[in-house]
Order: C-alpha cells, then sequence, then structure tokens
C-alpha cells in the first residue's frame, strides 16, 4: 500500500497544482460563467432525478436531461464543457 501511495502522490500533487493555476489565471467573469454553468447542469440533473422518482421511464428522463443540457454541456449525460 505505501509504494503504491508514494508511487501516485506526486502526479496527484502536481495535477491539483496544475489544476489550480488553470483556475487563478480565469478572470472573474469567466469563473462566474462557470459557476452559472455548473447550477444549470445541477438543475438539469435534479429535474433529471425527480423525473426518475416520479416513475416515468429512463429513456423519458435521459431525453429530457439532454434536451435541458443542450448547448451546455456534453455527452449524453451532461458532462461540463469546458470552453477555457
Amino acid at each position: 500500500m505505501l509504494n503504491f501511495t508514494k508511487k501516485w502522490l506526486f502526479p496527484s500533487i502536481l495535477g491539483s497544482l496544475f489544476a489550480l493555476n488553470a483556475i487563478a489565471q480565469h478572470s472573474d467573469k469567466e469563473v462566474r460563467e462557470d459557476a452559472a454553468r455548473h447550477r444549470a447542469m445541477a438543475a438539469a440533473h435534479e429535474a433529471a432525478a425527480k423525473c426518475l422518482e416520479s416513475g416515468k421511464k429512463e429513456d423519458v428522463c435521459m431525453a429530457e436531461l439532454q434536451a435541458s443540457c443542450k448547448g451546455l454541456a456534453i455527452g449524453k449525460y451532461c458532462g461540463m464543457k469546458h470552453e477555457h
């Protein structure tokens, strides 16, 4: 276990630093836009969860999710689309 941890510790830390650097380079406007997209995606996913809980078929709920995320996200599961 220790060997595995040592093997992946440095790449994990390095990756985190790169991610923080990318965030630090975004303007305030870009950060606000990203946050708004995350909120819109969260609302779309919440609506999909409620759709499933209501007893509707999965394909109906997935179609609604995809429609809600059109132009906002990527993939059939409404993944985040980073433009920066």
